[in-house]
This record gives C-alpha cells, structure tokens and sequence, in this order.
C-alpha cells in the first residue's frame, strides 16, 4: 500500500510554517512531492524523512 499523501496545508499545520516555506522546500527537493492532477502531494514517510535529516543536522551542530 502506498504512503499517505499529505497536502500542502496538511505540511504547513505539521510544520506550522507559511506555504511559501513548503513550496520553497518542494522546489528544492528537500521536500519530496508529487502532482495528482493540479494539486501537489507529500507522502507522509518523504515528511518524515526531512524531519529525521533535519534533527540530525541539528544535534550535529549541537
């Protein structure tokens, strides 16, 4: 079965961030996402993925 796909405000209430930060991470493909019909969609496991990258980052500059 597929990962559950999130939209963009979805990300934004997770993130609790402005959409022009989700599509700023969407366009520089730290955020993965894909197209169904004109909407774009984030699998929740692609979320996860950036969220797990970026604690690492964080304890790394720690």
């Amino acid at each position: 079965m597929p990962d559950e796909l999130l939209t963009v405000p979805e990300v934004m209430a997770w993130l609790k961030v402005g959409r022009t930060t989700v599509y700023d991470l969407i366009r520089t493909h730290r955020l993965p996402s894909l197209r169904v019909g004109r909407s774009r969609r984030i699998p929740v496991e692609g979320l996860r993925t950036y969220l797990a990258s970026q604690l690492r980052h964080e304890e790394v500059a720690a």
